[in-house]
């Protein structure tokens, strides 16, 4: 018989070692990891054992992927803090930025924003951007990790762009696209494109909906500082 008959035999003669119960003991193979011979009992058990590892260490893995993802949701909930908090757009960059460099310790980042009445702010995130870079913000689907950007993007770092070989570009879109945000690293391995992407979708809509809100604010304040003014002069 071969190996494969002997195998589906015992499978569906369940009871064949009911009644050959001494085989059990009397049988011996090799050790799977030795050259040792043991028991058909030794070696369920040190399969079982075995099983026992594997389900360990895939339980280490949760868990520490669960300790990860409190960390960086502690984060995240420091830097909405932080962004409900200010009260002009200087601040609102400089919040984001902090946040980015010191408790998400990446180490370049740079943003670009259109489609808002801001654009008159002498900040660098309002320097007019080409519509290739429009388009590669209104097709992404959800964020972009990987090792290559845009040469118009990467310029965006400045001298510190040579030495940049990892990117996340994170579109900022709730009802339309606002601006791109790009993070960068010197690490080829910090954003690379097989990684996971829901919290950089995360970030992406949180700064998309403060700079949007701001937006409005600053809007509905110009109006009304305009139409007051205009009443004065009538009056």
């Amino acid at each position: 018989m071969k190996s494969e008959e002997v195998a589906q035999y015992l499978q569906e003669h369940p009871q064949f070692f009911n009644e050959y119960a001494d085989l059990l003991a009397d049988i011996q193979i090799s050790h799977p990891q030795n050259d040792k011979v043991i028991s058909i009992n030794e070696r369920q058990i040190a399969s079982l054992r075995e099983r026992n590892r594997v389900l360990q260490d895939k339980l280490l893995e949760l868990i520490s992927f669960g300790e990860e993802n409190d960390a960086v949701g502690e984060k995240m909930h420091r830097l909405a803090i932080a962004l409900l908090s200010v009260s002009n757009i200087e601040e609102l960059f400089n919040a984001l930025y902090f946040s980015l460099k010191e408790d998400f310790t990446v180490p370049l980042v740079a943003m670009r924003l259109w489609n808002n009445s801001c654009q008159s702010k002498s900040h660098i995130e309002f320097a007019s951007t080409s519509g290739d870079v429009h388009v590669i913000a209104e097709s992404l689907p959800q964020p972009y990790c990987g090792h290559h950007v845009a040469d118009e993007i990467r310029q965006w770092f400045g001298e510190g762009a040579e030495y940049l070989n990892s990117f996340a570009m994170i579109p900022l879109n709730i009802t339309q696209t606002i601006g791109l945000l790009v993070l960068g690293s010197p690490d080829p391995e910090r954003f690379y494109p097989e990684m996971g992407t829901l919290h950089l979708k995360r970030l992406g809509e949180l700064v998309c909906t403060t700079i949007v809100r701001y937006d409005r604010a600053e809007t509905v304040s110009g109006a009304a500082i305009q139409g007051h003014a205009t009443h004065e002069q009538q009056t």
